[in-house]
């Protein structure tokens, strides 16, 4: 299966239908329950892969200085929106552009949702480095991605069509991360149920999403 390209992402980000990823849902919530620790005023945010820009729009309600970036032009056209042009707008390649070099900042939070499962392995390693090169010291990364076990996957394609993607189980994500030099030490399951109040208690298994927190390894 091939991946999506830039055409591909700046269809799906054009599609009027995509608008609602920029709002509030249940699983949003839970996300930003995992963020809040890590999210302080007067920070450095980026948000890797930041479609609609919604969790931009939430750094910078923090007062976080926020970059928002992204492969897709149209995303990045939205997360503008979305954040009142309150956050720097950065079009970037993961993959073939080096971070270090295209960005002054330096982060103390790195986030990224719904971008790792569209790569295969080794693309992920160069992606996961890539992030570690303008990661603060002390700084932490969080990333979410789908769960291979949720039953959203079953109905997925039909929310994102023409985009494809390789979810994960737990012990990928936090391999992932362990394996590129970062030490664990969040983990674990979001959102079972589409609604307020979900069994997290088996979310690790069955979840829409799973999340790990890193950061540098001592």
């Amino acid at each position: 299966m091939g991946l999506p390209g830039q055409t591909h992402w700046n269809e799906f980000w054009g599609r009027e239908q995509s608008k609602k990823f920029g709002r509030i849902s249940h699983s949003k919530q839970r996300i930003i329950e995992v963020l809040r620790p890590y999210v302080n005023g007067g920070e450095t945010a980026l948000d890797a892969g930041c479609g609609s820009g919604f969790f931009s729009a939430v750094f910078c309600d923090y007062g976080m200085k926020t970059v928002a970036a992204d492969y897709s032009k149209q995303a990045l056209d939205l997360a503008g929106q979305n954040t009142d042009g309150r956050c720097q707008l950065l079009q970037v390649d993961f993959l073939s552009q080096d971070l270090s070099e295209c960005c002054a900042e330096r982060f103390d939070l790195i986030f990224s949702d719904g971008l790792f499962e569209h790569f295969p392995e080794g693309d992920k390693d160069r992606i996961l480095k890539n992030f570690i090169s303008v990661l603060k010291e002390d700084g932490v990364i969080v990333t979410v991605v789908p769960n291979r076990w949720s039953p959203w996957q079953i109905i997925r394609p039909f929310m994102m069509p023409g985009i494809e993607e390789r979810p994960f189980v737990l012990s990928e994500l936090v391999n992932l991360h362990e394996r590129n030099g970062l030490t664990v030490f969040s983990s674990g399951g979001l959102n079972t149920l589409p609604f307020r109040f979900s069994p997290e208690i088996i979310a690790s298994k069955f979840g829409m999403l799973l999340y790990a927190v890193a950061r540098k390894r001592l």
